[in-house]
């Protein structure tokens, strides 16, 4: 057995409360007492919480026939030892007080809900653990809260009386009187009791006193505290308080000292004034608020076994000397200590870590003798042994019993047995309260626990440390909070619940972790002592009279049919779940949240409004009636005018440092808690509604999305109407919705095809959305954003809105509190701009170039609508550039270059000249210029780049675009070259020079999906070249030099032309004129040649070419099979109409070029064929082998095939044919075989 020194656990906390967690961390292993008897032990650890005694001090000790019955001069005064308690006859409140357990725990809320098992007075604590052991009636109050359990004495006969005065309590009297006990009266203590009383009290205080001598009072102050003993036994006690008596003189006699030392005491247990629990409550009952409060000398944090609970004690303790802490207790010698007494005296000491008690033994008043006794020897005290095993298995199975049976939160609970019965019942006072048809107000319990229901949520939500997995916990308490209470008498703690409900869902995604610090917030007392004295079993206690097996128990929750089942180890086990229902909501789905976050916002509101006195100025709205949403089709004027008018935007949003100082429009006043409470519920709300229109953007349902948005202004603009200045989180969140309103409005403008839909997504309202915008038109006309959030048809007025919103963006983010703040969020809003007016700029771009379409074929000039249109698209993109080289971004910076690019194609182009025969007249210098102009932003774009690295698709693109330009460029230069202007050599030097270019930045090398077209490009201007050069060199007269560089150069061209067409396996038509064209140019060689020799080897070479065309044909054949096995499928007719039109236009298209080339092929082939048969037949030399015989019957077979064969056959016939004659020709050269393959 060990005892410990407990001393230091006494401490007075004479600051804030706050110290109470060092003073807790003093408390290690020191503070665990272990308590053993025979083969039994328990275990018991006290940690002081908050004591508002002062320091220990040691007793006196008095002498031996000291009469306890004359009252000591120092009666009835306060003192620092006894604390206000001593101002009293009885030394202390015998009775608990209905409210106790609330008191501690509004002080030590951090405990409450999963810390601690019970919370409660230490005399319930004893009353409870000695039920087995006693027949006095038990009668106590339980709220559960989490897995905490709150106990409170019951005073029924105190309710009873209550009930006659108000009225309240008259269905439990009914129903009390009808189950339980049918004739019940108030019995009077008899005299003894309170001369036991007056001695004790007289006791105490001879303690205390420094000489320790009795000095008598006048008979009449003894007279006068007797008659108080009378008074206070026969005044009501539930709710009961004490009331300190001392005077203004007497509190002048007390020394400065103790003045200054009772004045800390009386203010340790200050709160907060929003913490304040009166300000809550206006019942108009001061006792009650007043029982709300922790009126305990110390706050004890017990753990018992495995059993945490929260205790409050009174009692006195003294020290010093030897003896650091001991508890003082006088005893009649006369009186055995029985086994209640005994159990009283342990718990109590356990319970505050006393390691000693000292009893003084008196006779009728006179004192005997003192002794000390170990607090583990009182369990083997003479006539009063007791298990301490047994008493732990008791504390377990009533706290089982208990958190098996009062499982909802909310909930009043009724734990009664009658005086002298073995039957303790459990009983739901709010269900039967609800059967009874009472209001809420009818059970005094109801409000204490739905502000401890509030504020157990409120702190755990508060918690730095807190994270998501008691979402769940919080939300059952703030729910259970609310069904307890009357709106129109609570309506802002109703308020707040349904704000902090709404809060719970975070619609952030990115969770904010603030670190692990926690505070514990400290309760505190007035001082007052209790003399703990023990409960012993007399006349005084037998209130209930002894009943019998009750006729009915249905109304009972739950029953222990013998107390003697308690001491049974583990007879009662908890097996309830705690909170079966408290899972938090998790939905994945966005919607469903914010609608769930807009419900409690809702009722929210409806809370503030029902607490406004002042009725609105406003006509009263009907919530069902829908407020219409504004839409309107805007014309080309209002389209110019929204600059000025959405400019109004910013007077809107900018911050204001200014409070507001007058009632607002719905009457309410600055500062006030409604005042407050509006303000978050909007922002709150606004955050919902952005939420929702993120998600439908999102879903590509874009009415929808500016509906929401719509919504989210509307409750800022609200939100702005009440509030004097914002806080630059607000001002940030604002340029949020303003940025996502602008999104919304561009995507609109993109998907103009959908927009009977989207209006109709528009104009849908929901139930909560009428009343929460009816709320919101109590403060604000709510049209500040209505504007930026209308639904028009003008795709141009969409965008200039969407810029705007950017823009009012932008200048909220350059500009007072948040300049040089949010540099990311700054940084996606520029982005945003630059996106935004290269839209612009791309839709005037648009416009001009369908303009131009239209006057296609027409001779006209450019227009003035046109130069505004390029002025505009221009404007757009050079402000786009300058925002994107704001956040060095190369690759977008790169895009609008490129888009410019275009725009000055599309200037070159409507600057060409229509002839009077509406053809096609020379290319001109604007032309010439603006396709300069674009090469150049093109070059641009690529140096913002840098390299394809950098990012490939873009380069790619610009690289594609650069060729076009410098193609299209050397076409038309080509096909209608400027000769009034310039000569025709420095036009083909031009041409080739540009189309040099051109093939410069044709990436044949890389593979990619423009890999064909760049293999297309380039054959196509080796084509082009090799034509010209054909031209020059036919057209050529003179320098022989010049011609054969001409036609060396043809040859390079078209030699390459060829080779490029063939790795194409989808140009056999260009691949065919390729090839036509060299034969002509081979033709047109030979006809300048005089050798025969000559001549032969060049229509022999001619041939060899011919032949080439076979790869051709080969491709026009596959292609016209399938064509005709296309048109042969019955399936084709499932198909849609538009893929048979679009197939048979292209099939068409190639079919009357091949015939047109296939004309030119025939009198070509004929031609070779008729010129090497008369040559080789012609010729004088010998024949040296039957070789070149044998070549000439080919030629003449061929021949004599092509002039036989039908013209008017089906085209793939003839194709089919020129394959036969064409391998014919192959067969004996195996070189010309060779060379096929290789080609």
């Amino acid at each position: 057995m060990n005892v410990v020194n407990m001393s230091s656990q006494d401490k007075k906390t004479d600051s804030d409360p706050k110290h109470e967690e060092d003073q807790s961390n003093t408390a290690s292993e020191d503070n665990k007492q272990v308590i053993c008897l025979g083969n039994n032990e328990v275990k018991s650890r006290a940690v002081v919480k908050y004591s508002a005694a002062p320091p220990s001090s040691t007793y006196a000790l008095l002498q031996e026939k000291t009469d306890l019955k004359l009252p000591p001069a120092n009666w009835l005064r306060e003192n620092t030892q006894l604390g206000t308690a001593g101002t009293t006859v009885l030394g202390s409140s015998r009775k608990s007080k209905p409210f106790s357990s609330f008191g501690m725990a509004y002080d030590f809320i951090d405990s409450i809900g999963d810390d601690v098992d019970v919370v409660s007075d230490s005399e319930n604590i004893k009353k409870l653990l000695k039920i087995p052991y006693s027949k006095s009636h038990v009668s106590m109050a339980v709220h559960r809260v989490g897995s905490t359990l709150l106990l409170d004495e019951l005073d029924i006969q105190e309710l009873f009386m209550r009930s006659s005065q108000t009225g309240d309590w008259t269905w439990l009297k009914e129903f009390y009187q009808r189950l339980i006990d049918q004739k019940w009266q108030r019995k009077k203590k008899s005299k003894e009791h309170w001369n036991e009383k007056a001695i004790l009290s007289k006791f105490l205080y001879y303690s205390i006193n420094s000489d320790g001598t009795a000095v008598p009072v006048p008979s009449d102050t003894e007279q006068a505290a007797e008659e108080d003993c009378g008074t206070a036994a026969e005044g009501p006690s539930w709710p009961a308080t004490f009331n300190n008596s001392t005077t203004e003189a007497e509190e002048s006699a007390i020394p400065k000292e103790e003045q200054v030392d009772t004045y800390a005491l009386g203010h340790v247990s200050s709160v907060p004034k929003e913490q304040n629990l009166p300000t809550l409550f206006n019942e108009g009952e001061n006792s009650q608020s007043q029982d709300l409060r922790n009126d305990f000398v110390r706050n004890i944090l017990w753990t018992f076994e495995d059993i945490h609970m929260l205790v409050g004690s009174n009692m006195p303790i003294f020290g010093g000397g030897r003896y650091p802490a001991v508890s003082l207790r006088l005893r009649d010698n006369n009186k055995p200590i029985n086994v209640l007494t005994g159990i009283d005296y342990w718990l109590d000491n356990l319970m505050c870590n006393v390691p000693e008690l000292v009893m003084c033994f008196h006779v009728n008043g006179i004192v005997q003798k003192y002794e000390m006794i170990k607090t583990e020897d009182i369990p083997d005290l003479e006539n009063s042994t007791f298990s301490t095993r047994v008493v732990k298995d008791i504390a377990q199975n009533i706290l089982s019993f208990l958190k098996s049976n009062c499982t909802k939160e909310g909930h009043t609970y009724w734990l009664f047995k009658a005086s002298g019965s073995d039957i303790v019942k459990l009983y739901d006072l709010t269900t039967l309260c609800e059967e009874a048809a009472e209001e809420k107000c009818q059970n005094p319990f109801t409000l204490p626990v739905a502000v401890l229901l509030y504020k157990v949520a409120s702190n755990m939500i508060l918690k730095k440390s807190q994270n998501r997995k008691n979402y769940g916990i919080i939300r059952t308490l703030l729910l259970n909070c609310i069904k307890l209470l009357d709106e129109e008498r609570h309506p802002q703690i109703i308020a707040s619940a349904h704000y902090m409900l709404a809060e719970l869902f975070q619609l952030d995604d990115v969770s904010e972790d603030e670190g692990n610090g926690e505070s514990l917030r400290g309760g505190g007392s007035e001082d007052s002592y209790s003399d703990e004295e023990e409960e012993e079993e007399e006349e005084d206690e037998s209130s209930y009279s002894t009943s019998s097996e009750p006729q009915d128990d249905s109304k009972a929750v739950a029953i222990i049919k013998s107390v003697g089942e308690l001491s049974v180890p583990e007879k009662y086990k908890s097996t309830h779940q705690i909170r079966p229902n408290c899972a938090f909501p998790v939905s994945q789905d966005k919607e469903e949240k914010c609608r769930l976050v807009l419900s409690y916002v809702l009722k929210g509101l409806k809370a503030v409004e029902s607490s406004i006195k002042k009725e609105s100025d406003l006509p009263a709205a009907d919530p069902s009636t829908p407020i219409p949403l504004k839409y309107e089709e805007r014309s080309q004027n209002g389209a110019r005018d929204v600059e000025q008018e959405i400019a109004l935007l910013l007077d809107r949003v900018g911050p204001c440092n200014e409070e507001l100082k007058v009632p607002t429009r719905s009457g309410m006043l600055p500062g006030t808690w409604q005042h407050r409470m509006k303000l978050q519920l909007f922002l709150k709300a606004s955050k919902a509604y952005y939420v929702l229109s993120d998600a439908a953007t999102n879903l590509l349902k874009y009415g929808r999305a500016l509906r929401y948005i719509k919504l989210s202004l509307q409750c800022h603009d609200a939100y702005c109407s009440i509030n004097g200045g914002l806080h630059p989180q607000v001002l940030l969140f604002h340029c949020q919705c303003l940025s996502l309103c602008g999104d919304v409005q561009l995507m609109l403008a993109q998907n103009a095809s959908n927009r009977a839909a989207y209006l109709e997504e528009y104009n849908y309202q929901t139930k909560d959305d009428q009343e929460i915008l009816h709320c919101l038109h109590r403060e604000s006309s709510c049209q500040a954003f209505s504007m930026a959030t209308d639904l028009a048809l003008d795709p141009e007025y969409q965008l200039i809105v969407s810029s705007k919103c950017y823009e009012a963006a932008h200048d909220l983010l350059t500009s007072g509190v948040l300049k040089d703040q949010e540099q990311e969020q700054l940084g996606q809003v520029l982005k945003r701009l630059g996106n935004i007016r290269n839209e612009m700029g791309v839709f005037y771009m648009n416009q001009a170039a369908a303009m131009q379409a239209e006057k296609q074929g027409v001779r006209r000039s450019v227009c003035v609508a046109e130069q505004e249109l390029w002025k505009k698209s221009f404007s757009c993109f050079e402000k786009g550039m300058q925002d994107f080289n704001a956040i060095s971004d190369s690759v977008n910076t790169a895009l609008l270059l490129c888009n410019i690019g275009r725009l000055m194609r599309i200037c070159a182009q409507a600057h060409c000249v229509t002839t009077s025969e509406h053809s096609r007249g020379e290319f001109s210098p604007e032309e010439t210029l603006y396709y300069n102009k674009a090469i150049d932003y093109y070059q641009r774009a690529l140096k913002s780049l840098g390299c394809r690295e950098s990012h490939s698709a873009v380069w790619d693109s610009v690289n594609w675009e650069l060729s076009t330009t410098y193609f299209t460029l050397a076409t038309l230069l080509q096909d209608y070259a400027p000769l009034s202007r310039k000569a025709q050599q420095q036009i083909e030097r031009e041409v080739t020079e540009t189309m040099m270019k051109s093939l410069r930045y044709c990436d044949l090398q890389t593979e990619s999906a423009r890999q064909p077209l760049y293999q297309y490009r380039a054959a196509t201007i080796h084509h082009r070249l090799a034509s010209m050069y054909h031209s020059c060199y036919r057209n050529q007269v003179g320098d022989e030099s010049v011609r054969k560089q001409h036609r060396v150069q043809a040859e390079q061209h078209y030699s390459k032309a060829v080779r490029l067409f063939i790795s194409l396996s989808d140009a056999p038509c260009e691949l065919l004129r390729t090839l036509l064209e060299r034969v002509a140019f081979a033709e047109f060689t030979m006809a300048g040649q005089n050798s025969s020799a000559v001549k032969l080897k060049t229509l022999t070479g001619a041939l060899e070419i011919m032949c080439e065309t076979r790869h051709a044909f080969k491709l026009i054949h596959k292609e016209l099979l399938e064509q005709q096995e296309k048109m042969l499928t019955p399936e084709d007719s499932d198909k849609p109409e538009e893929l048979h039109s679009d197939s048979s236009s292209s099939s068409e298209l190639d079919t009357e070029e091949v015939v047109k080339l296939i004309g030119i092929f025939e009198p070509s082939f004929s031609f070779l064929l008729l010129q090497l048969i008369k040559l080789s037949t012609a010729s004088k030399r010998k024949v040296s082998s039957g070789k070149e015989e044998e070549q000439v019957k080919i030629y003449k077979s061929v021949y004599s095939r092509f002039l036989r064969a039908e013209k008017s056959v089906p085209l793939i016939q003839r194709v089919s044919l020129f394959m036969e004659l064409l391998d014919q020709l192959k067969t004996p050269t195996g070189s010309d075989e060779a060379r096929s393959s290789s080609s």
